[in-house]
């Protein structure tokens, strides 16, 4: 399974961007629960969302409702669409599949993983 990212880029505080994820060639691609991490200049790489194969959704605190995953099985894609952003919420963004269609917070239970897209917020 090959994911693509797309949709990074540099905005101003309190601007909104999305962030698109590509699964291609993916026969399974509705089974599979979807996430987006992300990886910060000197930290870890940090869980941001997922959405479980029937479209529940989980989030990491600090998106305090700012943010919004969604999937589009017809299309083989899913997607983040990011409000309000701040400046600590730059960070290269990795969306990631797992095989199985249950929901993880952790980076290490998912499979897959893209390329990673810079987001970066100007104060």
């Amino acid at each position: 399974v090959r994911l693509v990212e797309s949709g990074g880029g540099s905005v101003q505080a309190g601007l909104s961007l999305k962030l698109s994820c590509a699964a291609s060639d993916e026969a399974n691609f509705n089974s599979r629960a979807l996430g987006w991490f992300r990886q910060a200049p000197g930290k870890e790489r940090e869980f941001v969302a997922v959405i479980n194969g029937v479209r529940t959704t989980y989030y990491a605190d600090f998106v305090k409702g700012r943010f919004t995953i969604s999937r589009d099985n017809a299309k083989r894609m899913f997607y983040l669409q990011m409000n309000n952003l701040e400046p600590e919420d730059t960070a290269v963004y990795y969306c990631a599949a797992r095989r199985s269609a249950v929901a993880y917070k952790i980076a290490e239970e998912y499979d897959y993983w893209g390329q990673g897209t810079v987001v970066t917020v100007s104060p």
